[in-house]
């Protein structure tokens, strides 16, 4: 127990820029008190609903809005600690205090991940150990009920084979995986949670943009932020998400794009170009573009400086780029000048946004306020693009083709499906 409590201590002191001495001591405290500091996989008590054979229709499925008959939980009173985890109907949901902490001022965290069916028949997870280490960063920041990841995604683990059959047999489809944790506390008061649910829920899901990879413009938002340095931009917490369907929907309606990518201030108010690239609402950013030496082409993504969410995706591709060492690959900043100037020279060659639901995603323009588009000519057609390249090197790891530790089997061998989606025409 003790190796355990002290191996989340330094993984907490390893993924974030956040102070945690005041952690120290709520650690110290659950590793004294005889309280269950974390729930177990093997504790799990299973509530199971009959399979239902269905005919579903998945191109009609749209994201995050159909669900498979079961969810996980597991919840944390402070004194007693985790009580026995669960996997139980869907259709019994989640009680919620009126009073609950999450429904006044937002105590929640939570994750995205895909289970896909690889080409040897078995359910796989992406990098599941990335996700698994957010998620925890992000709770830790809010200072919700501690626990052991790595039973988590052993729980995870668990829901995904008692829901098996919900996982899409065809290509470009999954099961989205959502884990989320909150705060519980019957109190209106704004402090530490001293009660806290975590839950997972599972959703079949296909293309997060129904474009594929046919690009889509994003407008570049000058006005609004999406987060500060010294916030909480590199955790994946609710309030990070809910201000943004402003901003999406007014850019929706005036200009037509589908996401919004933004900007951060450096001060200078004489040069408003001066603004650094940040990050869209659910995407992280790559710009593809030839050097201006004439030295050679270079992928650029915003550092991770706290405002940028590290993004599992993100790292993959980062680390593709750079196992490959053709292409200079840089965490470096670009302003909105530097990329107009890219663009206006010829230079831009692609811009892509990336992430769990959509993986890889080209951009073709980026609309300013003033109608001015910052453009990235991109071939659909050519499959030389570095999104095409990019897309093929994590699609060929999620189902499989390709074999690498970052996909990860839970479970043992193909089962025969039975009948759930319409068949394909």
């Amino acid at each position: 127990m003790l190796r355990t409590s002290a191996l989340r201590l330094l993984r907490l002191k390893q993924g974030s820029s956040h102070s945690t001495d005041s952690l120290t001591g709520s650690l110290c405290r659950s590793l004294t008190s005889g309280a269950r500091d974390t729930f177990h996989h093997a504790d799990i008590q299973k509530n199971i609903v009959p399979f239902q054979e269905q005919n579903l229709d998945l191109e009609d499925i749209k994201f995050g809005q159909r669900f498979t008959d079961h969810l996980f939980i597991a919840e944390h009173t402070e004194g007693a600690g985790w009580g026995r985890p669960q996997i139980r109907p869907f259709s019994q949901g989640i009680t919620v205090h009126p009073a609950a902490q999450v429904l006044h001022y937002g105590m929640c965290c939570f994750e995205g991940m895909k289970a896909y069916l690889g080409v040897d028949g078995r359910g796989r997870l992406f990098r599941p150990d990335l996700n698994m280490e957010r998620m925890y960063r992000s709770s830790r920041r809010l200072m919700l009920a501690d626990y052991d990841p790595d039973e988590l995604l052993e729980c995870l683990k668990e829901l995904l084979r008692v829901d098996r059959q919900w996982l899409p047999e065809r290509e470009g489809y999954s099961l989205y995986v959502r884990p989320f944790m909150f705060s519980t506390a019957h109190t209106l008061g704004v402090g530490r949670p001293t009660r806290s649910t975590i839950a997972i829920t599972l959703s079949p899901v296909g293309p997060y943009f129904s474009t594929g990879l046919t690009p889509i413009q994003l407008f570049l938002d000058e006005q609004h932020v999406r987060a500060w340095p010294g916030g909480v931009g590199d955790c994946k917490v609710g309030s990070n998400y809910a201000p943004t369907i402003l901003p999406q929907s007014e850019a929706f309606k005036k200009y037509g794009t589908p996401q919004v990518l933004y900007t951060l201030p450096t001060g200078d108010r004489n040069d408003p170009e001066s603004s650094v690239i940040s990050e869209s609402g659910a995407m992280n950013c790559f710009f593809f573009l030839d050097k201006a030496d004439g030295s050679g082409q270079a992928l650029i993504t915003p550092p991770l400086d706290g405002t940028i969410l590290p993004g599992v995706t993100r790292d993959s591709i980062l680390a593709l780029a750079r196992a490959w060492g053709d292409i200079e690959v840089s965490e470096a900043y670009l302003t909105i000048k530097e990329l107009k100037q890219a663009s206006q020279e010829g230079r831009l060659r692609e811009i892509f946004g990336c992430g769990t639901a959509c993986i890889v995603q080209p951009i073709n323009g980026l609309i300013r306020a003033n109608g001015e588009v910052i453009a990235a000519p991109f071939d659909a057609d050519s499959e030389t693009t570095m999104t095409a390249r990019m897309t093929r090197a994590l699609t060929d790891i999620q189902y499989a083709r390709v074999p690498s530790d970052w996909s990860v089997p839970f479970d043992d061998a193909k089962i025969e499906q039975k009948e759930l989606y319409r068949a394909e025409a």
